[in-house]
This record gives structure tokens, sequence and C-alpha cells, in this order.
């Protein structure tokens, strides 16, 4: 049962936020306090003082679906994910949610909401398994990182950090935007703190790419010189894309494997996700403190306190970050993209030539044969953060997005083998050799062999991305059996006809041996109900391992059949 956390905010003038604090402060914070499996319900006075598209990003990051009461102020994606391990992410209907459906042509919604304001906020008196109260004009910006985005450390503290860890010091590139803290008011904070340096002489020391959130906020900011701002300072803008915050980017200024550091305001810095570079240490704040330290191209740098030297060698100190929740003159829509579908889809004939190593057409699963799964491997037993970066990356792989067999090479091949602390070596136990991960994985498919992988904590956090699920599935994967499973992920592999399933003691993690066989008893799913794995050790006597999981009937239709789109073409 999740835990249902009440996070209060004490209210404050809006401009006594202490720069430059943003709202994506709050949940670097709470990266600091909660643990996974909790739902969020923020209210306080302070709450009326934060902008709809500021409270975007506390629920993009603090939520695995981003809901900000009911989901009708902006549109969400899976891929906006529970940072802080939280399953729900609620604010109260408030006049700055309006006034964003208003200014984004939704002012019926607006109007809808409106009527029913009461409803949609915590009842009164309603009782929390923890109460967290954020002061809002005590909290301190925080840096989070390096590798994961739940090690935060107070600006105040963190230059000490830096010295005490041995992070690399100089701050290499900067990188603002993508789809989260890239809104109107967070580009036109990050240009306010541009523009004091360019009016003081300065421009960034590190690189700065800017990424657009979207074609409207581009066309937006374009027109009202923001963008403009960003160039001058010296920023690059890139495409209105995913760009390198999943890895969509050609690194040129640093050789694989060397240690650096870069600093950027998205939701995500894993080993290696950005440039592919494991020896790069990614950390994230807000936008306002990236664009700040690239000034100073130094991660030593505290713009609360530390002051710079303009080009006449006077010192000065950046003033507070200022930027509007929304535009003033509205939004500029952008140039108009979209493509209609054809009207008549079903007389449409797709033709993939066979030899494309970029498209594949892909074939349904095989349904389960109704029988338990006995004596089969573990492919692997992944030690420790296992994310779907880990899984399934993405950079350089994505040209293959369309290929499930060709991006199917990258399953598993940043997971760490807790049988020789390596990541894509793995023992095939048919032929004794040690190979790729998936290069095992489709050796025991054409046998054919079934098989299971051992995971760790919140196996398969990060990006909500299907390939993460549809690799295993595809090279003859049965069950990921884990200690516990980001919600997202466990969603994804039981839509792909897997099981995911997690120990009733998570202690048993440890008791289970990279080379042990085990039987998976399948033919006790069902709702509410343990599965038991018995564990058939290379030396020693087999025993029995109680499992759970969260699936009702509908999904159990899915292991069926073989998956949810078999189901619902079963049923079509």
């Amino acid at each position: 049962m999740p835990a249902f956390v009440k996070r209060r905010s004490p209210t404050i003038p809006h401009s006594s936020l202490r720069p430059p604090l943003f709202t994506s402060s709050f949940i670097f914070r709470l990266h600091r306090i909660l643990a996974t499996n909790t739902l969020i319900s923020r209210s306080g006075p302070g709450v009326d003082t934060i902008s709809c598209t500021g409270m975007a990003p506390c629920a993009n990051m603090g939520g695995l679906y981003s809901i900000i009461t009911l989901v009708i102020t902006r549109p969400c994606t899976n891929e906006e994910l529970a940072e802080i391990g939280a399953t729900t992410s609620v604010f109260p209907f408030n006049d700055r949610m309006y006034d964003y459906l208003a200014a984004t042509k939704r002012k019926d919604i607006g109007d809808f909401a409106r009527g029913y304001a009461s409803e949609l906020r915590a009842d009164e008196g309603a009782e929390y398994d923890q109460l967290i109260e954020l002061n809002l004009s005590e909290l301190e910006p925080h840096i989070n990182g390096p590798f994961t985005p739940d090690l935060g450390t107070p600006i105040s503290k963190f230059s000490q950090a830096v010295k005490e860890n041995g992070w690399p010091e100089e701050l290499k590139v900067g990188l603002i935007g993508s789809c989260t803290n890239s809104s109107y008011e967070d580009m036109s904070r990050a240009a306010s703190i541009a523009r004091d340096a360019l009016d003081h002489g300065l421009k960034a020391k590190a690189a700065l790419t800017v990424t657009p959130g979207s074609e409207q906020i581009r066309a937006t900011i374009a027109r009202d010189g923001q963008l403009k701002t960003f160039e001058e300072f010296g920023g690059m803008v890139l495409a209105n894309a995913c760009g390198p915050c999943i890895g969509q980017w050609d690194r040129q200024d640093v050789k694989k494997g060397e240690a650096n550091s870069i600093l950027s305001s998205y939701n995500r810095n894993f080993t290696g996700r950005n440039d592919g570079n494991p020896a790069t240490h990614s950390f994230v704040t807000s936008p306002d403190l990236v664009v700040a330290l690239t000034i100073a191209g130094s991660l030593h740098f505290n713009p609360l306190t530390d002051k710079l030297k303009d080009k006449d060698g006077n010192e000065f100190l950046l003033k507070p970050p200022t930027g509007d929740g929304l535009p003033v003159r509205g939004y500029d829509p952008g140039n108009n993209t979209y493509q209609a579908p054809p009207k008549d889809r079903m007389g449409v004939t797709v033709q993939v030539t066979p030899t494309s190593d970029r498209l594949q057409v892909l074939q349904p699963f095989q349904p389960w044969n109704g029988k338990d799964v006995k004596d089969i491997p573990i492919l692997i037993k992944a030690k420790g953060k296992t994310t779907t970066d880990h899984i399934s990356m993405a950079g350089p792989w994505l040209k293959y997005r369309g290929h499930l067999d060709n991006i199917s090479n990258n399953m598993l091949i940043g997971a760490i083998n807790e049988a020789n602390d390596e990541a894509n070596k793995i023992k095939n136990f048919t032929t004794g050799d040690w190979d790729a991960v998936p290069a095992v994985a489709r050796d025991y498919k054409k046998d054919p062999i079934k098989w299971v992988v051992i995971g760790d904590w919140n196996y398969g956090e990060g990006s909500s991305r299907e390939h993460a699920a549809l690799e295993p599935r595809h090279l003859g994967g049965l069950a990921i059996v884990t200690r516990s499973f980001a919600r997202i992920h466990e969603t994804n592999l039981k839509k792909q006809g897997m099981l995911p399933l997690t120990f009733a003691d998570p202690a048993d993690y440890d008791k289970i041996k990279p080379d042990d066989k085990v039987d998976i008893l399948c033919t006790q799913l069902a709702v509410g109900e343990p599965i038991t794995m018995v564990v058939h050790p290379k030396d020693g006597k087999s025993f029995e391992v109680p499992l759970q999981h969260t699936f009702n009937e509908a999904q159990i239709e899915w292991f069926r059949n073989g998956s949810a789109l078999n189901t619902m073409a079963k049923t079509a």
C-alpha cells in the first residue's frame, strides 16, 4: 500500500524566493527525503505563489504520471517519471492553473474546473502517513548527482562536496531545456541570468546548450528575445527534441573515458546517459543555476554568495533571476508541423523492405503454453542500480528503435553482473563461455530455453521506454524477479507478456547465485496470490522462494495471451 505524503508550503510572497531558487529546487530537496511508493499531495498558501508551469516539473519529477489535479492543466506522458519514487504527485486546482489554461486556449476547461474547485483539493481533515513542511523562503537550491538524481547537495555545501569527493571541478558544459524545466518561465529566468552577465561584459566560460521544450516555447522566446540573449551569451540552441537528455549528443570536446563534469536541468543523470561517456560526472539542478555556473565555468561557484568580476575587473553579485509565468503577449504557436493521417487508414499498406536495419514489422509474441517453467537459467543477476538506461541504452541505439531485433543487441549491456562486477559479460551455461548479454540470450532462445533476470531495488527506474520491456520478451525472457520495481517498467513488462515478480522477503535476493537454475510456477498466477520460485543451486539442495506480484485479472490475460496487444487483437 503506498504511503500518502502531504507536502505543505507556508505562505510567502513570490518575490522573496531566494535567488536563483525555482520550483525544481523543491524536488531536488524532496529527493533527499522521500522513498519509493508514495502518493504526494501538495498544499499550503505557498502553493499559490507557484506558476502552473512551475508546478509541472515538481509533479514531473515527483510522480510516475505527472498528475496536476486530474491532469487537466497539461498533457502528460509516461516519460514523466518518479525521480523521487512517488507513484502520484498532486497539486490542488488554483488560479495559477486557470490562468495557464486560459493562456493555452483551454479557458472552457478552466471554467469547468473552477465550478468543481472545492472537489479538486484535499479533503478537510484528511490524514497522511507523513507531513513534510518546506518553507519556500528558507529552501536552499540544490545540485543533485553525479550519476544519480537522488544524491542531493545544497549549494552552500556543494563546493566542499566537490573537493571531498574528487569530482572534476571545471564545468565543461551546461545544458538546459528538453521536456522538463523548459517552460516560458524557466527560459525567461535563465535568460535573465545570462542578460545580467552580458550587461557586465561577460559570456559563458563553459559551453551552453539550450533545447526548447516545444515549438511553441521556441517560437515565443524567439519573439520575446530570450533566444537571442542565449545566443549572445554563447549558447547553442538545439532542435525541439530530447537531445542530449536521451544521449542524442555527438560530443567532441572530451574523449570517452575522460573524467569531466556537466550540469543540466534535465530530470535524469544516470551514468553515460547524456554523452555515452561513463566518466562524465553529470549533475542536475534548476535552469537558473545551470546558466549561473556556466558564467564561472566552475563547480565551486555559488551564485548566492560568490562575486564575479566584470569586464573592467569590478566585482558584482548576480541579480536574482526574473521571469513571467506566462508571456504577456501570449504564446506564439510557431510552425504547424502536424500531418493528418489519411482518411482511409484501412486502405493503407505499409511496406517495409526486409533488408532494412532500421525498420522491422513486429510479429505477435507467442501466448503462454499453460505450464510451469522448470530448470531455466538466470541470464544475469543484476547488482545495484539497474535503470532503463542500463536495460536499453538510448543515444546511438535510437536509430534502431523501429527494428526490435537490432535494438535488442543493447539489452542489459549496462547492467552490472554480480558474478564478476562487470557489465555485458555473463556466463553461458550451455557452453561455459563468457559472452555479451544479448548474445547469450540469443543462444538460449534458439534452443529454445527460457530465462529469468534477478534484479535489485527499484529495477527499471528512469525513462519509461518500451524497448526495455520489449527486448527481454523478444530474446526469450520469461520473468524479471527483483527486490522492487519502478512502477512504469513493471507495467510495461506486463504489457509484453512477461512476469515482473518481487521477492516476498527482499533478503532472498542474496540467496540467489548467478549460476543457479530456477522453476517458475506460472500456473499459480492469480490475483493477490503468491507465486513460488524453486531455486536449484549448482552445488546444494533446492529450496523455495515465495514471490509476489501486482497483476490484476486483465493483466493476467495479457500474460496468458502473450501480450496486451495480443489480447486487444483477440477481443477486437
